[in-house]
């Protein structure tokens, strides 16, 4: 390369960075976002597929129920929210979809497009549908800020940068592809997200507070929600180790937020009277 060109290169990558960076909804946090989350849907889709296709997906039950009715409360509430503060294109596409699997495994994913799975192993500590409520808004979170992008973008840009990231964009490259699977786990196990960083985990807890809240689900019962989470974990690495936060530092901003987060819920018309 030219060393005389640098500094042109620099300049168009710079400017590209800056030109694709956006605002969080409601945290206001600026994050790149150098991929079309079209692509990110398409990509997901066929993963999300497969994931189906090879496990025992439950139709019906009181658990399922839960999932399903949580999961339409919180998706309107949400989508009706990010439409009235003109914030709609971040749900732009979407198709929802909530299922739940047999599977002793704690965990749950909303990938992007809105498909959101929830493994049996979590429900009990969930207990009841406030307790899917603080999961369901705490994955739809992700998806909503839209961290697997911001995840992907960066890897692109460490690695590539410039005229090179703008060229693999471009013409949709096989590393693109490599990046996603990347950042969502697929080839070690269809459909395992891997963790997001300790930012967005915290990110998501703060949302998806919120988000639960607008859907007329009490937020307070979130705290409870991740000590039971902690108690049944067993032993963790100290959290400079972890991508997630420590039990003790989420409960403590889940208490920090909630005051506004009771403010949604008190002006939401969808919570007990």
């Amino acid at each position: 390369m030219n060393s005389k060109n640098l500094p042109i290169i620099l300049l168009v990558g710079l400017a590209m960075l800056y030109s694709s960076c956006s605002k969080v909804p409601v945290t206001g946090r600026r994050q790149l976002g150098l991929l079309p989350e079209s692509e990110l849907m398409g990509m997901s889709l066929t993963s999300y597929k497969q994931f189906l296709a090879s496990n025992k997906v439950l139709t019906n039950g009181k658990e399922l129920a839960m999932v399903k009715r949580a999961g339409d409360k919180l998706s309107q509430t949400i989508s009706s929210f990010l439409q009235n503060n003109k914030m709609g294109d971040r749900v732009a596409g979407f198709k929802w979809e909530f299922n739940l699997v047999e599977d002793k495994t704690v965990n749950a994913w909303c990938m992007p497009g809105g498909k959101i799975v929830f493994y049996t192993g979590i429900m009990p500590i969930c207990k009841d549908e406030a307790g899917v409520a603080v999961v369901m808004g705490h994955e739809i979170a992700h998806a909503i800020a839209r961290h697997g992008n911001e995840r992907m973008s960066q890897g692109l840009a460490q690695q590539l940068g410039g005229v090179a990231l703008s060229a693999a964009l471009a013409n949709k490259s096989q590393q693109t592809q490599q990046l996603f699977s990347a950042a969502y786990g697929i080839g070690t196990q269809v459909g395992a997200m891997l963790p997001f960083s300790r930012l967005h985990e915290s990110e998501a807890d703060e949302l998806g507070l919120y988000f639960m809240a607008m859907a007329g689900y009490d937020p307070r019962v979130a705290p409870a929600f991740w000590q039971r989470m902690s108690a049944g974990g067993g032993g963790r690495a100290p959290e400079f180790l972890s991508t997630h936060p420590s039990p003790t530092t989420r409960i403590a901003n889940l208490n920090k937020w909630m005051p506004k987060a009771i403010q949604y819920y008190n002006q939401s018309t969808l919570k007990p009277r």
